[in-house]
């Protein structure tokens, strides 16, 4: 490192030589940046660290994974739907949230994208706080897909028409790019001869790949799914998960909320368990699933391993 000291005549330099352990480069970095690594005449101070910045600090400081859920609480009247939730995602990671029903899943989807809003905490998607209401809002939905249970697409516009709307409206993108790259999507989930028909005229399996089109159409940089499949009869689940599946190994940075196990255990990098509004355990797949820690997950898993 390499500082200029001003002193009462001409400036000069002086250099300090630090000794690096292996593997903490990026550490001492840190430090250099924060100001823990000093100039003083005594050299570098290396001996004291300072508080150790939150997932959020650093987040916002641009060393940050792209989604950050931060000591998040919500309620619903004297219902406590989310406790204390602590969660981060990373670029490309696919973070999938199981656990019975009523323990907090859903909510915590929808609160990522301010669906919900929170009553304390902090929420950051690419760095950013979720703003409150407004164009900042919107602009933030734009890069968050969200594919709920219900397909929701407008009954009135065939399936090229709704993958189109967003970018039209929100990307202001030309119509015939718009519709170019509609096509590639429909095409990529497998539903490209489709485009021209209305929702009525699909299966649900289709409905929801072309809601699934529609949200990529935005390009975002972190898709969210809402139990994408419980809607589905049994025959029409595998054609989603497939795409859901297809994503995953092309990077898409993904937080699925889901009851399909096979899925969990196929896709996702991290498995998180949810009961009564809190974060119960969070592991990989094959351990969560070979070697769960808490008894609570152990007991939700023996129910429906087993059946």
């Amino acid at each position: 490192m390499i500082t200029l000291r001003h002193g009462e005549g001409r400036p000069t330099w002086a250099f300090v030589i630090v000794s690096v352990p292996r593997g903490n480069l990026r550490g001492v970095v840190d430090d250099v940046k924060s100001g823990r690594m000093t100039d003083s005449e005594d050299g570098p101070d290396l001996t004291e660290d300072g508080p150790e910045d939150s997932p959020a600090e650093r987040a916002a400081a641009g060393d940050r994974p792209l989604v950050v859920v931060e000591n998040v609480n919500k309620h619903f009247g004297e219902l406590h739907v989310l406790r204390d939730i602590n969660l981060t995602v990373d670029p490309g990671e696919v973070v999938v949230v199981i656990g019975p029903s009523g323990g907090g899943k859903s909510t915590l989807c929808r609160s990522i994208n301010r669906l919900e809003p929170i009553d304390s905490g902090t929420i950051l998607v690419d760095g950013k706080e979720l703003p409150e209401e407004g164009k900042e809002l919107a602009r933030l939905r734009a890069d968050v897909g969200m594919v709920f249970q219900a397909f929701n697409l407008f009954a009135h516009k065939t399936i090229l028409e709704n993958v189109t709307l967003g970018p039209v409206k929100v990307r202001k993108q030309g119509k015939q790019e718009s519709e170019k790259h509609a096509m590639e999507l429909l095409d990529r989930v497998g539903i490209g001869d489709q485009a021209h028909k209305y929702p009525a005229q699909l299966s649900g399996g289709q409905q929801q790949r072309a809601a699934i089109a529609r949200s990529l159409a935005m390009k975002p940089k972190v898709m969210l799914f809402d139990e994408p499949t419980s809607a589905l009869d049994p025959e029409m689940v595998n054609e989603v998960l497939d795409v859901m599946t297809g994503l995953a190994r092309e990077g898409m940075t993904m937080i699925v909320v889901t009851h399909e196990m096979g899925f969990a255990r196929r896709a996702a990098q991290k498995v998180v368990f949810m009961s009564d509004g809190q974060i119960v355990e969070e592991n990989t797949p094959e351990e969560f699933f070979t070697n769960a820690r808490t008894e609570r997950a152990k007991d939700f898993l023996s129910k429906i391993l087993t059946h």
